[in-house]
C-alpha cells in the first residue's frame, strides 16, 4: 500500500499521445512550489530537508494532528468536499428508508453531543448487565453470543479468500486480541513502552467508571484485562514474524480443530454465531497464538472472563457513546500518538459516516469530483508503466529466464482499478432508525457488515470489490487478486494535475503506480502467482539472489536513527521499502520513454530552470513533506510498516543512479552512496 486482468490494448496504443503539456519541452511547475525548495540545504546534504524544509515551516502542525503532510492536505480537501455532500442530502430532507436518509442520520447522530451527553453510558447497559448477570451454566452462550454480536474476545473468525486458491474463500481463523496492537507495549519495560502501558491501564480504568463501575471494580478489570493481553501477547508473532506471509496458511481439519481448541464449542459456533455449516478446513494464521487463547478461555475463572467481556463491550461502544468516553479515548491518544487537541466533532461524525456507508458517499464523490478524464489519463499512464516494469525484468541479472517469463506471466496480468468500483455496493437492507441511539444504529451498522462479509461464504469470489473508497487518499496492492487499485481521491496534485509537467505527473503519481505494481513482487507479494496464488514460482538460485538483496536493503533502513536510542525496522518494512525503490525506477523508465517518443530532449530541456529529471525527483521528494511528533515516529517505528517519509526519500534515493547525476551529488556529501553498496532490485 502506498501510505495490495489485462487493460485494453487501445489503452496501450493511446499511452504516449497522453501527455500533459505540449511537446516543446517548454514545460511550467504546478504540483511543485519551487519557492519552497531550500537551497541552504545543499541537495547532496539532505535531499529531503532541501525540498520540504520551508514546507514544513509553512505548515507548522496545529495541536489537532500527530503529523500533517501532503497526504494530510489531500485529506483535508476530501474530507470538506465529502462534508459538504453530505450535508447537502440532509438538506434535501431525504425519505425514510433511503440512502441519503441513512447517510444522513448516521452523521446526524455523530453531531447530536446533546443526545449521547444525556444518554451516557445508558445504550450499553442491558449488554453489560447481560455479561454481568450471566451464570457459570451460561458462559458458553455468552461466549457465543459476544462472538455474534460485540466484537471478537480472544479469537476471530471469517471467510477471505484461499491463498493457494483465490477463485474461493476460506475460513480463517486468529487468535490473540491485543488492545495495545504491538507485543513490546506489554513485554518491554522501556521507557516509551511503559508509559502507553501505563496509559493504556489508565484509559480502561477511566472507561469503566464511564460506564457506571466503582473505581475498585474498574481498577479490578483493568488488572484482570492487563493479565489476558500481557499472556496474549507472549505468544504473539513479533513484528518482523508478521511479515512471514507463508506462516500464517495453516490448514486445519475440523475434527483437528475441534480436538486442539476444545474451549470453543466449534459446532455451535459455526452455526449460531456465523449462520453456516461448519467448515472443512480451517486456516489458522497462528496456532501458537490460538493455542494461548484456547488456554486462557479453559483456565480462566468466570469472573475474570467476564471482566474482559465488558471491557471488550465498553471499548467497542465508547466511539458511540458520550463525550467523557471519547475524552478518555483522547487522553490515551496524547500518550500514544503525541496529539494535543481532538478532531473537530465534525471530522470524527465523517469519519463514522464514511465506514458505515463509504461507497454510497463515494459514488456521489466520484459523480461530482472526479472527471472521465483523469481515468483515461491513468489507464495509458499504467500502461507505460506496465511496459517499464516489464523492461526492467527483463534486463535483471541476478533472474533466471525461467523465473524472468512466470514474472513477465504475473504483470501481464494485472488487473488495473482505477478510481471508482464498476459495481457498487447495495446499502438497502441495512436499517437505520433516527429514534434509536447513535450505539444502536451503529451496532446495526457493524453487524450489516458482517453479514455482508459472511454472505460471501459458498460463493465464488467477487473480483470487482473494492478495498478502499473512492474519496479515500491512498492506493493498494491486493496480492489474491493480482490487481492494482488507485482511488480517485488521491489523482489530486502533488501526486497527478492535469496542468502538470510530465516530470511531476510521473514522478507523482508514476512512483504511486510502479509502487503499488512492485508490490506484486516484493518480499510478501513474490509468493503470490499470476492468478492470486500462493505459490512458488520462483527457481531457487533466484529466491537466494533475492534475498541477498534485501538484505542489503533491510541493513540499510535499521542503520538509520529515527531518534536517540531508536533506529528505523528494515525488516519489517521491506516489502514498503522495495516498492518504494522499485517505483522511483520504473517511473523514471517510463518517463524517458514517453518524453523521447514524444520528441523531448532532456539533455537540454527545462522546466522552470529545473531539468526534468531533477523535477521528477523533487516530486517525490515533495510527496513526503511533513511535520510529525516525536511520539508518533516512535509509534509509526513500532508499529507502521511504512518507513518514515523522510527515510522514503533518502535512504531509498540513495541507491538510484540518476539521482546522484541529476544533482551532482559526489562521495563526501551525506546523500552519498558508493556504486559497490547501492541496492538495486526491480
Amino acid at each position: 500500500m502506498y501510505q495490495s486482468k489485462n487493460i485494453l490494448a487501445m489503452a496501450a496504443a493511446t499511452a504516449l499521445a497522453l501527455g500533459t503539456s505540449c511537446s516543446t519541452g517548454k514545460e511550467h511547475l504546478a504540483s511543485l512550489d519551487a519557492s519552497l525548495i531550500n537551497d541552504s540545504i545543499p541537495a547532496g546534504t539532505d535531499f529531503y530537508e532541501h525540498i520540504t524544509d520551508r514546507w514544513q515551516k509553512a505548515h507548522p502542525l496545529t495541536a489537532e494532528y500527530s503529523r500533517y503532510g501532503q497526504f494530510n492536505v489531500l485529506n483535508d480537501s476530501s474530507e470538506t468536499r465529502v462534508k459538504d455532500i453530505i450535508t447537502g442530502l440532509a438538506a434535501t430532507n431525504p425519505e425514510p428508508g433511503t440512502v441519503a436518509f441513512k447517510v444522513s442520520t448516521i452523521y446526524n447522530q455523530a453531531m447530536d453531543s446533546v443526545r449521547r451527553n444525556r444518554e451516557g453510558a445508558e445504550p450499553i447497559r442491558a449488554n453489560l448487565e447481560k455479561i454481568e448477570n450471566t451464570d457459570h451454566a451460561g458462559m458458553t452462550d455468552l461466549m457465543l453470543w459476544m462472538q455474534t454480536y460485540h466484537s471478537s474476545p480472544f479469537f476471530g473468525a471469517g471467510p477471505m479468500e484461499n491463498m493457494v486458491n483465490s477463485d474461493e474463500y476460506a475460513m480463517y481463523l486468529s487468535g490473540g486480541s491485543m488492545g495495545l496492537r504491538d507485543r513490546d507495549y506489554y513485554l518491554s519495560d522501556d521507557e516509551r513502552n511503559t508509559a502507553v502501558r501505563e496509559a493504556y491501564k489508565k484509559l480502561i480504568t477511566d472507561q469503566m467508571v464511564n460506564a457506571g463501575f466503582g473505581a475498585d471494580t474498574a481498577a479490578r478489570i483493568m488488572n484482570t484485562v492487563m493479565k489476558i493481553e500481557t499472556a496474549m501477547a507472549k505468544d504473539a508473532k513479533t513484528r518482523e514474524e508478521s511479515r512471514d506471509i507463508q506462516a500464517m496458511y495453516n490448514p486445519a481439519t475440523f475434527e483437528s480443530l475441534k480436538k486442539d481448541y476444545p474451549a470453543v464449542p466449534w459446532d455451535r459456533f459455526f452455526v449460531e454465531t456465523m449462520g453456516i455449516e461448519s467448515p472443512d478446513t480451517v486456516i489458522v494464521t497462528d496456532p501458537k497464538s490460538m493455542a494461548r487463547a484456547n488456554a486462557l478461555m479453559s483456565s480462566l475463572t468466570d469472573r475474570e472472563i467476564k471482566d474482559y467481556y465488558l471491557w471488550k463491550m465498553v471499548n467497542s461502544a465508547s466511539g458511540t457513546l458520550s463525550d467523557n468516553f471519547t475524552d478518555a479515548s483522547f487522553e490515551f491518544n496524547k500518550v500514544y500518538s503525541g496529539v494535543q487537541e481532538q478532531r473537530p466533532r465534525w471530522k470524527r461524525a465523517l469519519g463514522a459516516t464514511e465506514g458505515a456507508m463509504g461507497e454510497a458517499v463515494g459514488q456521489l464523490y466520484v459523480e461530482k469530483y472526479f472527471p472521465e478524464s483523469s481515468k483515461q489519463y491513468m489507464l495509458g499512464l499504467v500502461e507505460n508503466l506496465r511496459t517499464a516494469l516489464g523492461e526492467h525484468i527483463d534486463s535483471l541479472t541476478w533472474m533466471s529466464d525461467a523465473t524472468k517469463e512466470r514474472a513477465r506471466e504475473k504483470l501481464a496480468s494485472f488487473t488495473v482499478k482505477i478510481g471508482y468500483p464498476d459495481k457498487w455496493k447495495d446499502y438497502t437492507t441495512m436499517e437505520i432508525d433516527p429514534s434509536k441511539s447513535y450505539y444502536e444504529n451503529m451496532h446495526e451498522v457493524s453487524m450489516w457488515h458482517t453479514r455482508d462479509q459472511l454472505s460471501k461464504w459458498g460463493k465464488p469470489v467477487d473480483r470487482t470489490e473494492w478495498g478502499m473508497t473512492p474519496q479515500t487518499v491512498n492506493a493498494y496492492y491486493n496480492p489474491m487478486a493480482n490487481e492494482i487499485v488507485f482511488p480517485a481521491a488521491i489523482l489530486q496534485a502533488p501526486f497527478f494535475d492535469p496542468n502538470a509537467s510530465d516530470a511531476e505527473n510521473y514522478g507523482g503519481i508514476g512512483v504511486v503506480i510502479g509502487h503499488e505494481m512492485t508490490h506484486g513482487f516484493d518480499d510478501q507479494g513474490r509468493h503470490f502467482d499470476a492468478k492470486g496464488n500462493m505459490a512458488e514460482w520462483w527457481e531457487p538460485q533466484d529466491a537466494e539472489a533475492f534475498k541477498a538483496l534485501t538484505d542489503k536493503l533491510v541493513e540499510q533502513f535499521n542503520a538509520v536513527e529515527v531518534l536517540p536510542g531508536l533506529n528505523a525496522n528494515g525488516a519489517y518494512t521491506l516489502g514498503e521499502n522495495i516498492a518504494d525503490q522499485g517505483g522511483l525506477r520504473v517511473a523514471m523508465t517510463a518517463f524517458l520513454k514517453s518524453q523521447k517518443e514524444k520528441g523531448v530532449d532532456i539533455a537540454t530541456a527545462t522546466i522552470d530552470g529545473f531539468n526534468p529529471i531533477q523535477v521528477f525527483y523533487m516530486n517525490y521528494a515533495n510527496l513526503w513533506a511533513q511535520n510529525i511528533r516525536e511520539a508518533e515516529m516512535r509509534s509509526l517505528t513500532q508499529g507502521d510498516v511504512h518507513s518514515l517519509g523522510k527515510n522514503r526519500v533518502n535512504v531509498t534515493l540513495r541507491n538510484i543512479d540518476p539521482f546522484f547525476e541529476a544533482f551532482g551529488i559526489t562521495e563526501g556529501q551525506p546523500m552519498f552512496r558508493p556504486a559497490e553498496e547501492r541496492v538495486v532490485i526491480w
